[in-house]
């Protein structure tokens, strides 16, 4: 067991300022191996629990394309979802292993068809058009909630077919069911938000297992009518299936492209050269810039795997039982692999970032789709007000599981206008 001073499995480190976690995480990768963290017991009674920390970019894409030894069951989050949980919600697809996922994954994968992804696309486009008139009509100055999160929300629930009529609460639910994923709290609220937050879930999923009865119905051109009718396999998501899909994509399409957006429009404030670099010729620039700023806020920092074999990786044999986490957030600084790691480069080439996993079966299904969103919003965003830019630092959550930004403070010009 290597000795370390940061430990990560203690919610204060992810208080921190975030550079001085960068800090801690290229000191675990210069050691010899992985390094082991204690974990706060889940009743005073229970017994000790802790993980492996996969910090060095090799180590991460290795185990992500090893699932078979790394296995994402009984679950990727930390904590592990409770076994009522799972029974009453369903087991996400990021949850599951070997030929339940494959299953699950192959019936997703076929409702995204050539024809869904192609209009998906340029509803992108005009979906990032109608924010921006909005923002220069409105003038916000709070990006969170009057851009960011607003895009990737409104193109899911076009893709999936939600009506109108249900879509600010499914926004709603969202917020409470995530806001403290990862984040330390009081006991107080440590007892209450887990209920509020489980019940917004059962509300969010009862409502899209009602669209989805309809569906199977009365099947419309929508992605809830692909996933919930039989496929040529005869195969089909049930309802809670569907539920645990759509929480699933929430998080997955939502908060985290909402995150990478936000991250990427303080990245810009802060690396004027780079802004203007990309605004000097956007078509060819913008991919680069695209992934750099997933690479340098890595929206997803960690994911869970439990070993199911021996394996020997990064100069440590793991046993079965082990509990291993795969620091996302670290391998994308891994300086083996990204010279300066720390800088924000949009001309960065080659950039193997593990923003959407490391490999394997688990790759994230809706990386193109992220991609698309945020090339389209910040050509328009880059375009048409003047001077857009971050003004101060994001409220970050203070999450250990993702890179959550609660609000940004943002300022700009209307065409024509003085800048302020």
């Amino acid at each position: 067991m290597t000795a370390v001073t940061g430990n990560l499995a203690d919610p204060a480190f992810w208080q921190l300022a975030p550079a001085d976690r960068l800090r801690e995480f290229a000191r675990l990768r210069a050691l010899d191996g992985p390094a082991y963290f204690r974990e706060r017991p889940a009743s005073l009674r229970g017994p000790e629990r802790g993980h492996w920390a996969l910090v060095r970019h090799a180590d991460v894409t290795e185990a992500s394309r090893l699932p078979k030894v790394f296995a994402s069951a009984p679950g990727v989050t930390t904590p592990e979802p409770a076994r009522w949980v799972r029974a009453l919600f369903g087991d996400s697809m990021v949850n599951l292993d070997g030929a339940d996922h494959a299953r699950l994954r192959k019936i997703v994968s076929r409702a995204f068809t050539p024809r869904l992804l192609a209009e998906a696309e340029r509803d992108i486009h005009k979906v990032a058009a109608r924010i921006v008139d909005d923002m220069l009509d409105r003038r916000p100055d709070e990006f969170v909630a009057a851009v960011s999160s607003r895009l990737p929300l409104e193109v899911i629930c076009n893709m999936m077919g939600i009506p109108e009529e249900y879509r600010a609460e499914i926004a709603d639910r969202v917020n409470h069911a995530s806001e403290n994923i990862g984040v330390e709290r009081g006991l107080a609220t440590r007892l209450r938000m887990p209920g509020r937050g489980l019940r917004a879930l059962a509300r969010m999923q009862r409502m899209v297992a009602g669209i989805g009865r309809e569906r199977r119905r009365h099947p419309t051109d929508d992605l809830i009518s692909a996933l919930v009718c039989a496929n040529v396999d005869g195969q089909a998501l049930g309802a809670r299936q569907l539920g645990a899909f759509f929480s699933l994509l929430m998080v997955a399409g939502v908060e985290t492209t909402r995150n990478a957006i936000t991250h990427g429009l303080t990245l810009l404030t802060d690396f004027p050269d780079q802004r203007e670099l990309l605004l000097s010729d956007f078509e060819r620039y913008a991919d680069g810039a695209v992934d750099e700023m997933i690479r340098h806020s890595t929206p997803i920092i960690q994911f869970r795997r439990t070993v199911t074999a021996e394996h020997t990786l990064g100069g440590h044999t793991f046993r079965p039982g082990d509990k291993v986490v795969l620091y996302y957030a670290s391998a994308n600084r891994d300086e083996a692999v990204f010279p300066d790691p720390d800088a924000f480069d949009i001309t960065r080439s080659p950039n193997p970032h593990l923003g959407f996993g490391g490999g394997g079966p688990h790759f994230c299904l809706g990386a193109h789709l992220a991609k698309v969103e945020m090339k389209a919003l910040f050509h328009e965003l880059l375009t048409r007000p003047v001077g857009l830019r971050a003004v101060g630092l994001p409220d970050l959550a203070g999450s250990n599981f993702d890179n959550r930004v609660r609000s940004l403070r943002f300022a700009f010009s209307c065409p024509g206008e003085r800048r302020p």
